[in-house]
């Protein structure tokens, strides 16, 4: 995929200011004028990972940038297959995921990012969320329960709660842009009708058995008051920093080909390069290559004196299993 063709291909999903946005506008089933078949998708995802690999190696040698991507849906919408497809081809040296689980004890102790301040990537690499802080004003927002049961101080649980940590979550966005990190965020879009398909392959299929959970079709009930939630989240962090992309999730093939793009296209924008050399580095290359060729040599005059040797005794036994006949009189 050309650079144009891919910022053209995400530029209708990408939300860089929020205050207008409306999650109804966004088609669950859109595919972007791609054909659906199925050899169509494969060819357009595999040029994808075959673009980020090596945007992702200059990522990972010049370690001054580095990736934030945060993956949030509703169940079943497919973010875990979405990171597994797009990022098979890179180096898993230079791959962080973190998959946000129930607070732990320890977790409500602290401030609402803390767990996932301390997974932040690394620089020169690409950190990945599957679910974030946003949860914090997502199912905790939906259920508003789990809030007033927290160790937060009542006196600062008021109707301005939902504002203050829309607030908080850009200061931190800006913050961490301003220190070298890219950030993207993906909502996986999809349809109430799909997700009920995608639900019911759980029970039907054996292999999908184990991703059944009970509590899917509880949340599944609330599904109004989700999309509102992710509708008011959208549109109080969706900034230039750290954008949103909505993702049209109900064909799987297209939502893992506008995820490789987006990440292909905001790394394109770092213009990454591989470190260049210093004079130290070039005269260290200079002598690592003498030490390997002197080292080459060594061991091919070793091997030639080692096929002598062994030529020599493959003679002698030759000899020794000619007849005695031969050996005593010789050949005429």
């Amino acid at each position: 995929m050309a650079k144009k063709r891919i910022h053209e291909l995400i530029k209708p999903y990408v939300i860089t200011n929020g205050s207008k946005f409306r999650l109804k506008d966004c088609d669950p089933g859109d595919t972007g004028g791609f054909k659906p078949e199925k050899e169509v998708a494969e060819a357009a995802l595999a040029q994808g990972v075959s673009m980020l690999r090596k945007l992702q190696e200059k990522l990972y040698a010049q370690n001054n940038w580095g990736v934030l991507l945060i993956f949030q849906a509703l169940d079943a919408a497919g973010k875990g297959g979405a990171v597994e497809h797009v990022m098979s081809g890179v180096d898993p040296a230079g791959v962080e995921v973190y998959a946000l689980k129930a607070p732990s004890p320890e977790d409500r102790d602290h401030d609402f990012m803390w767990r996932s301040f301390k997974r932040l990537p690394e620089r020169g690499r690409i950190g990945i969320f599957d679910r974030s802080y946003y949860e914090e004003v997502l199912i905790v927002r939906v259920h508003p329960e789990i809030l007033q049961g927290s160790q937060i101080p009542k006196t600062l649980v008021t109707k301005r709660v939902w504002k203050e940590r829309f607030e908080d979550i850009r200061a931190f966005e800006r913050y961490f842009a301003r220190q070298g990190y890219v950030v993207r965020k993906f909502f996986l879009h999809i349809s109430q009708k799909e997700q009920l398909k995608r639900l019911r392959k759980r029970l039907d299929e054996p292999e999908k058995n184990w991703k059944f959970n009970l509590g899917d079709l509880k949340e599944r009930a609330r599904w109004n008051d989700y999309m509102a939630a992710y509708e008011d989240l959208i549109r109080n962090t969706a900034t230039p920093e750290a954008p949103w992309v909505v993702v049209p999730g109900n064909k799987k093939w297209f939502a893992r080909i506008v995820v490789a793009a987006t990440i292909i296209d905001a790394l394109e924008k770092l213009d990454l390069q591989f470190p260049t050399l210093d004079g130290n580095k070039r005269r260290e290359l200079e002598e690592g290559r003498r030490q390997l060729e002197q080292a080459i040599g060594g061991q091919d005059g070793k091997d030639k004196a080692g096929e002598k040797k062994s030529s020599k005794k493959a003679d002698k036994a030759d000899k020794m299993a000619e007849p005695d006949s031969t050996r005593k009189h010789g050949k005429k």
